[in-house]
């Protein structure tokens, strides 16, 4: 067996499992990780200067590349930074592996100043944590994480490693990687209920999930709703493209309250979610979100997902690339003449109203136009008149998001990533791991001010790597808009005193434009419509990345 120092086998297990980048934030224990790559070649090291930088740096790397992304973060205080990043990463389904350097073992006893048990920190958040404690079983933990991270549920896995492992020599045996098959059919008889009901459902909906995306199966989820002239719903939060957004068969998000997804579901028969929630909400409600009497057909790659909140008539776990034809071959055979002719009634039917709705949905936006300052509805409108159809949208909008789907375009399962968590500050360095992952295609990251002061730091790796194309737009109404928005509708103290404490980012005023100066970004201030689309145009056209900052307007109670 060949004899290796850790580090340097470390380095080689990476190569083995694809990795050519790190993403890390470096400190005392990581040192021995440094000293090796100071004479590596394969494999680049991407600095962030904040541990949640570097974490939703790798998150977006390893949604948009589909390979294993590494995070590299330092003992306690580093892994603690991450973690709300960890968290998306989670929810997102995201296979990263998350490394720290921890003391040297023989220090350990002590509690040494950083020191923590880093594997019961990050176990919670991942997949799989171990704290590797000897060389010879350096391999088979890598082995172990990178398989694990990537077989089907996908997800972070966590590796601390001890400067003594990493700075040790022995002869050891490197192994080599381990691939779960991730093409899992779902069980025959299921599929066949699935179809049969599916066949004789008066009013079929559909909602697609991540699990569509990562598995690049749009295609088959346009095939089936064709076929069945069903309306589909994206998950109400999604990470990831998961049908065509201009498909006219695309009705937008899945609302995220009891009350909205019932009054949606009330008006069909059968629902059918291929990989998505049932349902993840914002807020508590007494009401149930599914309607009495609404049959449910549930397909995900994750069992714990089948009938966790909402039962299941038929639960199927399978990946839906192989799944759906098989489900939309027996709907076909199963489908009378009569049952094809409602079907094309069906179609023709949610068509029109798709057509109606996207065309009072683009008259307000027109009609909001000219108004001052910038409504969020008009700017998504503009945004989505300008881009091409090879741009990939990184979205943390949140108060700004309302119908963007119906009007940005996202036409394949790498168009379009969002903040599936909800740990806010993620959109920003995520759009850099997006951008490092498909650097040929132009990305554009709509962050709101208030997120993108969680991570604004990112933008010294956009500018210090010179990533390519890339524009940030900076949603600028100068609030937690959001809380303000739910707070009003509480409807207690703050709403009768017109009075809502620490929400807005005033005195000072944030000056984007000159914070990313400062970290190497040119930038400029949009005040108008026609201020956005000179600057995005223009933006989209440049070789490096482009801040713009757009002043939104701040009202935040309903008209």
């Amino acid at each position: 067996m060949p004899n290796y120092q850790g580090k340097r086998a470390f380095l080689e297990l990476l190569r083995q499992e694809g990795v050519d980048m790190i993403f890390g934030n470096p400190g005392t224990t990581e040192l021995p990780l440094m000293d090796a790559l100071a004479v590596e070649t394969g494999i680049a090291y991407t600095l962030g200067l904040n541990e949640a930088v570097v974490m939703a740096m790798a998150d977006g790397y390893a949604q948009a590349s589909g390979k294993l992304a590494v995070a590299n973060v330092h003992v306690a205080p580093g892994l603690g930074n991450a973690m709300g990043m960890l968290y998306d990463a989670q929810k997102a389904s995201s296979p990263v592996l998350v490394t720290a350097g921890q003391h040297d073992q023989a220090f350990s006893f002590q509690e040494p100043i950083l020191w923590a048990d880093l594997a019961e920190m990050a176990r919670p958040l991942v997949k799989w944590s171990i704290e590797v404690t000897r060389l010879k079983d350096l391999p088979r933990a890598v082995h172990r994480a990178a398989k694990t991270a990537l077989a089907p549920p996908m997800g972070p896995v966590f590796l601390s490693l001890p400067v003594d492992v990493l700075q040790e020599s022995e002869d050891i045996d490197l192994g080599k990687p381990t691939r779960v098959a991730a093409g899992i059919r779902a069980d025959a008889s299921a599929v066949a209920s699935a179809a049969r009901m599916l066949a004789s459902a008066k009013s079929p909906v559909l909602i697609a999930g991540d699990a569509v995306a990562q598995s690049d199966s749009l295609a088959e989820v346009v095939e089936l709703a064709d076929l069945l002239g069903a309306p589909v719903w994206a998950e109400g939060i999604a990470s990831r493209a998961t049908f065509p957004s201009t498909h006219p068969l695309f009705q937008g998000h899945m609302q995220r309250l009891s009350t909205q997804i019932r009054e949606i579901l009330k008006a069909h028969d059968v629902l059918f979610s291929i990989g998505g929630d049932l349902f993840t909400q914002s807020l508590p409600t007494n009401s149930d979100p599914i309607p009495t009497g609404l049959k449910t057909i549930h397909l995900d790659t994750d069992a714990w997902e089948l009938g966790k909140n909402q039962p299941a008539d038929i639960a199927m776990l399978g990946e839906p690339k192989v799944t759906l034809p098989e489900l939309t071959d027996g709907v076909r055979q199963l489908l009378s003449r009569e049952g094809a002719e409602h079907a094309q009634m069906r179609r023709e039917a949610v068509t029109r109203g798709t057509a109606d709705k996207l065309a009072a949905i683009r008259r307000e936006a027109e009609n909001l136009g000219n108004k001052s300052p910038i409504r969020a509805l008009a700017l998504m409108k503009t945004i989505g008149d300008l881009l091409p159809n090879n741009a990939v949208v990184v979205e943390e909008a949140l108060s700004s998001a309302d119908r963007m789907r119906n009007l940005i375009p996202s036409l394949d399962s790498k168009s379009w990533f969002g903040m599936r968590g909800g740990g806010i500050g993620w959109g920003l360095p995520a759009a850099i791991g997006v951008k490092m992952a498909l650097p040929e295609r132009p990305v554009v990251a709509l962050i709101g001010d208030g997120s993108a002061m969680y991570t604004i730091q990112a933008l010294w790796t956009a500018a210090h790597c010179k990533v390519g194309t890339l524009v940030f737009v900076i949603l600028n109404n100068t609030s937690y808009r959001i809380l303000k928005q739910r707070m009003n509708a509480m409807r207690e103290y703050a709403a009768q005193a017109d009075h809502y404490p620490a929400m807005d980012l005033v005195e000072p005023a944030i000056d984007f434009v000159a914070l990313a100066a400062s970290l190497g970004i040119e930038g400029n201030r949009a005040r108008t419509l026609d201020d956005v689309r000179e600057l995005l145009s223009g933006a989209l056209c440049r070789p490096e990345p482009f801040l713009i900052d757009v002043s939104l307007d701040r009202s935040f109670k309903p008209v």
